[in-house]
């Protein structure tokens, strides 16, 4: 504190001038300090800024200075020192403030607010000054990150992501089709975390887009897209291998083939000859990804439209087929007229009638005639038969009857 009474008596010389031309004024009438300069901590390369809060300063003047090195910063409105980075400001001639431009690490220290009374008042606040990691948003790097890849079915392979920010980035792997992550242990995970996804026996279900996203709690995260493609040759798969059907019905032949690079498909007869879309004949290919479904619509099935059907896929790694054997069936509005005229010929009866006896023949004897010689048709024989019948269970039911009412009368 010696030091700085010593300090403060070099000011008062300077402050002279402005001294003379202030009236004198009662200690109790003087300028006064509101409160004490609260202490600021700021971080290597930022502003920071002081605050020294007077009131009653009438006509006097504020100045701030440097303690550790007796440097006069800025006298009322005006900066002294040649430190481009000094500034002042203040707010009706209350709250006056020190700036300081991106700090280092010489402007630590203690700094004084003094008015140029008689004698002189002043306070001092400290500026610490501390070097922080400055905080920078994740940048992917181009280099050593992945770029697109075409391999082999079964085989393995590493994708890396590089990446650069303080804090150090975290590194997270997704599909972009938002599809589970195959991993060599047989599980699925919608995300993987490092910097390095490694996959084994990579199969199809692997082939994809996939995102290599990087932060930092710093915004922006940021992204890259890394495609996997899996080569192999075609494989082809028909769930109808025999379909039935019957001349003039419309019908569709469908075959599944999935290959990579994208296959050539197209359908042929058994001979060779490939089937063109026409108006009879309207092939269909329906593409996702390596998966092709593929379709084949014959309009008017005619006798030589029988016969196999070949679906055939081809890519640069090979080929493949499948074969669809469509054969013929009866038309099913003949089968049902067949069948009714079958049923109705099983149900014709020739009976005979013997006019003597009264009696009729067996069923099935087919113009037998009997000791009258007559024949019957079997329509007659049937009612008469279907008569005696009907007869003979009205006297049963009512001799039954006839029992059942004496037993209950007799009771």
């Amino acid at each position: 504190m010696a030091s700085l009474r010593a300090f403060g008596a070099f000011l008062c010389v300077v402050f002279t001038f402005e001294s003379l031309a202030v009236s004198h004024v009662s200690a109790a009438e003087g300028p006064y300090f509101v409160k004490s300069i609260t202490n600021v901590t700021v971080s290597l390369g930022r502003d920071a800024t002081l605050e020294c809060v007077v009131e009653n300063l009438n006509n006097y003047k504020v100045a701030w200075l440097r303690v550790d090195t007796q440097t006069i910063l800025t006298i009322h409105n005006h900066v002294i020192t040649k430190n481009h980075r000094i500034g002042v400001t203040h707010i009706e001639l209350k709250t006056w403030y020190l700036h300081i431009r991106e700090v280092q690490e010489s402007d630590k220290g203690w700094y004084m607010c003094q008015i140029n009374t008689d004698p002189m008042k002043s306070q001092v606040g400290y500026l610490n000054v501390v070097e922080l990691p400055i905080s920078v948003p994740p940048d992917i790097l181009d280099y050593p990150t992945s770029a697109d890849m075409v391999i082999d079915e079964n085989s393995d392979v590493s994708l890396r992501c590089a990446a650069t920010g303080s804090p150090e980035p975290t590194i997270t792997w997704k599909r972009e089709d938002g599809e589970l992550i195959k991993l060599p242990n047989d599980t699925e995970v919608s995300n993987i975390t490092g910097e390095t996804l490694n996959l084994t026996k990579v199969k199809r279900e692997h082939m994809g887009t996939y995102l290599c996203i990087a932060s930092n709690g710093i915004p922006p995260s940021v992204s890259k897209r890394i495609s996997l493609l899996i080569q192999f040759p075609p494989s082809v798969w028909i769930q109808y291998q025999l379909i039935g059907a019957y001349d003039g019905q419309k019908i569709t032949l469908e075959c599944h083939s999935q290959a990579f690079p994208k296959s050539i498909n197209y359908w042929s007869r058994d001979n060779g000859d490939i089937i063109p879309h026409s108006s009879k004949y309207v092939p269909e290919i329906i593409g996702d990804n390596y998966k092709v479904h593929m379709k084949l619509t014959i309009n008017y099935l005619a006798p030589e439209d029988y016969g196999i059907y070949k679906c055939i896929s081809k890519n640069s790694l090979g080929d493949m087929e499948g074969s669809v054997n469509v054969y013929k069936i009866p038309h099913p509005n003949v089968a049902v007229s067949t069948k009714m005229k079958s049923a109705a010929h099983d149900k014709t009866v020739d009976l005979t009638y013997d006019a003597e006896t009264g009696s009729t023949n067996g069923a099935g004897q087919k113009g037998k005639p009997g000791k009258s010689g007559k024949t019957i048709s079997s329509g007659a024989s049937d009612t008469n038969h279907f008569h005696a019948i009907e007869r003979g269970k009205f006297i049963g039911l009512m001799f039954l009857t006839s029992i059942f009412a004496r037993v209950i009368w007799f009771q």
